[in-house]
């Protein structure tokens, strides 16, 4: 029994809980790919696969439309994988275990995938119909968006013949996004040296922070694993005489990063200094944060009179002091736009290879010239601790456009329906819309969507009621592009 074939509108949930059953994180999209492929070829619709799996259907338009423009829909099929740390869930094999509660749709223990799942669903369901009015519709579901927008920067658009373009990938309902920041993703990599030591070896595990998307969560400030974990190791070394052993957490750059795990060895005179001084820092954040993240925890498991493989004391150093010192978090807020962040960065993952650490993390900002700097800022930070970084991936910023057919029509499809303006925004997390528009400069863009709140982590939900409120508003938008 489907966990939501109750819910309606039948048909998008339906596509939704679909989807959730097939393994679909960044870089393993071939499945669900395949799957829209067929779908389309059960519907003897017009479909196109690339060779890095993006997916464009077509569909003719209904009686009536059949001279009207074509409406392009576009979301991503790729999804942040996160899950609990106790979690045994194989994002690579296993389908995700949905939930309803109160009002919203959750996958216990990981994250949902309603960014993007929820576009693909209902751009299916239009897809689908024999009754809604439309014209032509040009579904495009892309891949791998959620690092670096592989998808996007490799899809030929060519094929479109639709200019009007509905993004459903935003996560709050009543904002129409015409405009968002552009990004960098950036690896550091600091080279260390290990030899043999014995002593009380100590595995912390900081854990229980919110987290969060980097790009519409960053200036709420919630806690940094990665640069939280910097400041206790640094705290540790400057009263014992500690080793790293090991230090690592998080899996992708665009998530705030819930748990960060280290391993230290001490001497064995100093175990019981480092414990006070990691409960007295765990009391520390629960004063700073003022109840703002009232899951933090700081675990310790200990080890007696071990023997093992630690970083020199050089590379400690350079370790600590660079998760220290590496900037994080909201930089500027624009100049433009009120409340709007315009610069930020997250270090959104750390691991340990056998010669060095590895540091990944998302620069965003709708400034370009901002955003360069603050990749350079990374370089010479990596370059001071002995280390080197390197861009991984880079997409623009999305320019409001003040010619646009689109979102006026959307703006009063908004009003007529439920009685209130919609707010017109740009965001500082990042859309594919900018690539598209690099392709396309002829396209007219608007990004929407239900409301999918706590995205990139385990608390991410889908909101029932907004979801068949946007499906509603979207199938009204295309009713009246005639």
């Amino acid at each position: 029994m489907a966990v939501l074939e109750n819910l309606e509108p039948k048909n998008v949930f339906r596509f939704f809980e679909e989807l959730t059953k097939i393994p679909h994180g960044t870089f393993h999209t071939k499945q669900i790919s395949d799957y829209c492929v067929a779908f389309a070829k059960e519907r003897g619709l017009e479909v196109i696969q690339d060779d890095v799996n993006n997916v464009i259907i077509k569909k003719p338009a209904t009686a009536g439309y059949e001279g009207s423009e074509p409406v392009i829909i576009q979301g991503h099929l790729d999804m942040v994988c996160v899950k609990t740390p106790e979690s045994s869930h194989d994002f690579e094999k296993d389908a995700l275990e949905l939930f309803v509660e109160d009002g919203y749709i959750g996958a216990r223990n990981t994250s949902l995938g309603g960014d993007d799942g929820i576009a693909v669903a209902m751009a299916m369901a239009v897809l689908d119909s024999n009754e809604l009015e439309h014209p032509p519709i040009e579904a495009v579901f892309t891949v791998d968006e959620e690092t670096g927008m592989g998808g996007a920067h490799a899809i030929d658009l060519s094929v479109l013949k639709g200019k009007m373009l509905i993004n459903m990938d935003s996560e709050e309902e009543g904002v129409l996004t015409t405009g968002c920041a552009g990004g960098i993703e950036y690896e550091t990599t600091l080279p260390v040296h290990k030899e043999e030591k014995q002593g009380t070896l100590i595995h912390i595990r900081l854990h229980g922070l919110t987290g969060g998307h980097s790009g519409s969560e960053i200036h709420l400030q919630r806690g940094n694993a990665h640069k939280m974990m910097g400041r206790l190791l640094y705290r540790l070394a400057a009263r014992t005489d500690l080793r790293l052993t090991e230090v690592y957490g998080g899996s992708v750059a665009n998530v705030i990063a819930q748990e960060c795990r280290a391993g230290i060895l001490v001497p064995a005179d100093e175990m019981d200094k480092c414990m006070d001084l990691i409960r007295e820092m765990e009391q520390i954040w629960k004063d700073e944060f003022m109840g703002e993240e009232p899951g933090l925890r700081v675990e310790c498991e200990i080890e007696k009179e071990t023997k093992t493989d630690v970083f020199d004391i050089d590379s400690t150093k350079r370790v600590i002091g660079y998760l220290m010192i590496c900037p994080n978090g909201m930089i500027e807020y624009s100049r433009k736009l009120k409340g709007l962040v315009e610069t930020s960065l997250n270090v959104g993952a750390v691991r340990c290879e056998s010669d060095s650490v590895k540091a990944l993390f998302q620069i965003r900002s709708s400034v370009e010239s901002r955003k360069q700097q603050l990749m350079e800022q990374l370089e010479q930070c990596s370059l001071a601790f002995g280390g080197f970084g390197e861009k991984m991936a880079e997409y623009p910023a999305w320019q409001y456009k003040e010619d646009s057919k689109l979102r006026p029509l959307m703006i009063d499809t908004y009003k007529d329906l439920f009685g209130e303006e919609p707010t017109v925004f740009t965001i500082h997390a990042g859309l594919e819309c900018g690539l598209f528009l690099g392709k396309r400069p002829d396209l007219d863009c608007v990004s929407c969507g239900p409301n999918v709140p706590s995205v990139h982590s385990v608390n991410e939900r889908l909101d029932i009621a907004s979801t068949q409120r946007t499906w509603k508003y979207l199938v009204e938008i295309l009713k009246r592009c005639r």
